[in-house]
């Protein structure tokens, strides 16, 4: 039969063994950074960047910050780099439903690392990007990045995140796909739909479609 004392050397053996790979954890946590992603019902930091919302130099800057848009819904889009592949297309395609978000009371914003001087000569050589409807933030201190904890720490860019933050700036969606993989900008506005009908929404939900009602 095993003692009272030899159990009780396994129970501090296991949570010595434990403590030590929590403190394993968190040393290679603060080694990467040290940040989780935001996500969920979670508030979205506080920002102040420099948008680009015009080819014209003279007028092509603005600041925007999170007071900027008080009151409404924002879809806040990242993108790695601009003049790669992937990125204009979907910027492209977020700037054609940009009529559609404005019509639910939301605000598109893109952002990437680059700076707003790589931006305004990116849309303003792009042709996809010349009329492009909604500013393109620069984050170059990689500031909102890190706090929301998508900086990738491989490549140094913006993960390819998209978030829709209510009118009290709590996050209630988190969509991040890989690098080289573009998203669907409809399937944002899909979900902003359903999250302000604040009803119960089922897979595929579409506005008009009836939600779901609690027995």
């Amino acid at each position: 039969m095993l003692s009272i004392e030899f159990i009780q050397s396994i129970d501090w053996l296991e949570y010595d063994l434990r403590r030590r790979m929590r403190a394993i954890a968190d040393f290679n946590h603060s080694l990467h950074g040290g940040v989780d992603m935001l996500g969920i019902g979670q508030k979205f930091p506080q920002y102040s960047l420099t948008g680009v919302v015009s080819n014209d130099q003279a007028k092509a800057f603005q600041n925007f910050d999170a007071g900027t848009q008080k009151g409404k819904w924002r879809i806040v889009f990242f993108w790695p780099k601009d003049f790669t592949f992937v990125c204009p297309t979907e910027i492209a395609a977020f700037g054609k439903l940009d009529k559609e978000f404005r019509a639910r009371d939301a605000q598109l914003l893109g952002v990437s690392t680059d700076s707003e001087y790589v931006h305004l000569a990116w849309r303003s050589t792009k042709d996809e990007l010349k009329n492009l409807p909604f500013p393109m933030l620069s984050d170059i201190k990689r500031e909102l990045t890190t706090e929301l904890g998508i900086l990738d720490k491989d490549a140094g860019v913006a993960q390819r995140a998209t978030y829709i933050v209510d009118p009290e700036g709590v996050i209630r969606f988190v969509y991040v796909t890989d690098l080289s993989v573009g998203r669907n900008p409809e399937e944002v506005l899909r979900v902003l739909d359903a999250l302000q009908t604040d009803e119960l929404c089922p897979c595929n939900w579409k506005k008009g479609e009836e939600t779901l009602k609690a027995a």
